[in-house]
């Protein structure tokens, strides 16, 4: 059986819940495998509108079971909160649904602060990231610097207090050079133990449980968050995530061998938008940017920020398909474009007077670059709520054409509304 990765192609809020959650009613499992709770998907099922976090799309689907990998930051009180607001929503999230991967790093309260007192001094003197100050990168930092505290560890009561002070031996150092004050031992311990019974439920070896899936041959969905322009490595750095995006961290993120992954479906949306600081070669600081934004609905799930909005950026998206590897996209948001007389297309960036093809690695060239456009004709039809390609207006079905040659993969989903039935499905993912 195929299995599918699903990554966004551009800075993130590409649409990945809907095309997720359209997906995962033909797959078995459904993984994540990198971030935090700073990732938001909107699901919209049956009219009933789901706003999630830090889940797996496909808990608000019965008979799936949802797995969060070991590549992901796991805070366990947003945990909590977030299974409790489903649960008034009528979604019951048991632990034979979902399963937490024994091995995945802990973010903590003094990982939440440190990000705040980071991002407040950065800001003041104007190099702030735009952080959502969830703790997600101190919390990879402790990761990797091996100090995290893990959920295995909120099975050992007895060795926990010992972590404890290794992790707060680097933190308290830290906070007093920012001039606040230190943790202790009793504090970190009582948020700890607070959860410990709410979380340990879940946890399971996920390596195992997807190795025994993958062998039943049971289909497994990837779901991704952010995009791959936050990828730390091949994105805007350091405007990025504090993880690798890209599709190769499904992997390693979960637990599986690399040969398990089948299919990279790149979600892609129909403009360019990204929350947060950082270059944006396509901008639109004018009533374009403002028609797509209000249009588009363009603000975070998690945040409540304000999207800013631009122009298809074809060599960002052409740049993305190559990094991951990407087999199809799915386009979404079309019908934010309907009734414009022009939409215009980056093809490629003018850098010091030389044309480029590709997104410079350096910070100070990605503020220089310059869009290189072309222009196609708009369309007056509507294309929300298509569900076949006889549907779309004509000029509509040529800019889907063009967008796939500029970017060197075909459109295997076509996204027309929220609703997950406004699909246009034009290659399966999960074919065999």
């Amino acid at each position: 059986m195929a299995n599918v990765v699903v990554v966004g192609s551009q800075w993130g809020d590409e649409g990945k819940g809907k095309i997720v959650d359209w997906l995962s009613e033909r797959a078995d499992v459904v993984v994540r495998f990198q971030g935090g709770h700073n990732a938001g998907h909107t699901l919209v099922v049956d009219g009933k509108v789901y706003k999630l976090s830090l889940l797996p799309s496909g808990v608000v689907r019965e008979g799936k079971l949802s797995i969060i990998g070991n590549g992901v930051v796991f805070d366990p009180h947003a945990f909590v909160a977030e299974t409790d607001k489903l649960r008034g929503l009528g979604v019951e999230v048991t632990p034979d649904r979902l399963k937490i991967a024994e091995n995945t790093a802990l973010i903590l309260s003094l990982h939440r602060e440190l990000d705040g007192f980071r991002e407040d001094a950065a800001a003041r003197s104007g190099t702030g990231i735009g952080t959502t100050r969830r703790g997600i990168g101190p919390a990879y930092e402790d990761k990797v610097g091996r100090r995290a505290i893990r959920v295995m560890d909120l099975a050992d009561m007895e060795t926990l207090p010992i972590k404890v002070d290794r992790l707060l031996d680097h933190h308290n150092p830290l906070r007093r050079g920012l001039g606040h004050p230190e943790v202790t031992r009793e504090a970190i311990m009582g948020e700890l133990t607070s959860v410990a019974a709410q979380v340990l439920p879940y946890m399971d070896r996920v390596w195992k449980v997807l190795d025994d899936a993958r062998r039943a041959g049971d289909r497994i969905l990837f779901e991704g968050a952010q995009g791959t322009l936050l990828d730390i490595d091949h994105g805007t750095y350091p405007f990025v995530t504090s993880s690798n995006t890209v599709a190769g961290q499904a992997a390693a993120g979960s637990g599986v061998g690399p040969g398990t992954l089948s299919y990279v479906l790149g979600i892609t949306k129909a403009y360019t938008t990204r929350v947060g600081e950082g270059p944006f070669p396509t901008e639109q600081k004018n009533e374009i940017g403002e028609f797509l934004g209000t249009r588009g609905h363009e603000f975070g799930v998690v945040t409540g920020r304000k999207r800013r909005c631009g122009w298809f950026d074809a060599v960002l998206v052409r740049q993305a398909v190559a990094v991951n590897g990407i087999k199809g996209i799915a386009l979404t948001k079309l019908d934010v474009l309907d009734g414009l007389d022009e939409i215009k297309v980056c093809t490629a960036y003018r850098l010091d007077g030389e044309i480029i093809d590709y997104l410079p690695a350096s910070q100070g060239a990605q503020a220089r670059v310059e869009p290189i456009y072309e222009s196609l004709e708009g369309w007056k039809g509507t294309t929300g709520g298509a569900r076949s390609w006889n549907d779309l207006p004509a000029q509509a079905v040529k800019y889907v054409r063009h967008i796939e040659e500029l970017i060197g993969a075909p459109v295997a989903l076509l996204s027309t509304s929220p609703e997950r039935e406004d699909t246009i499905l034009v290659t399966d993912p999960f074919q065999d």
